[in-house]
């Protein structure tokens, strides 16, 4: 994997290999991202079918919530 660093400045390009940490790090990143994407749309459904329960939109469980 390589990365790039760009000096806005002078617009010097420097491309070289990543470090293993770096590497790492993104992997970590990425895997955090795709919980948390996995963790919002568990939410949204648990939502949706709790409305569907209750026979409310979710206009209607705002409005009680105000």
């Amino acid at each position: 994997m390589e990365i790039k660093i760009v000096n806005c400045t002078t617009g010097e390009e420097i491309i070289r290999n990543a470090t293993k940490d770096e590497i790492d790090n993104l992997k970590k990143s990425q895997a955090d991202g795709q919980r948390q994407k996995a963790e919002a749309e568990a939410r949204s459904l648990a939502k949706a079918a709790l409305l569907q329960r209750l026979g409310i939109t979710e206009d209607e469980a705002k409005l009680l919530l105000s």
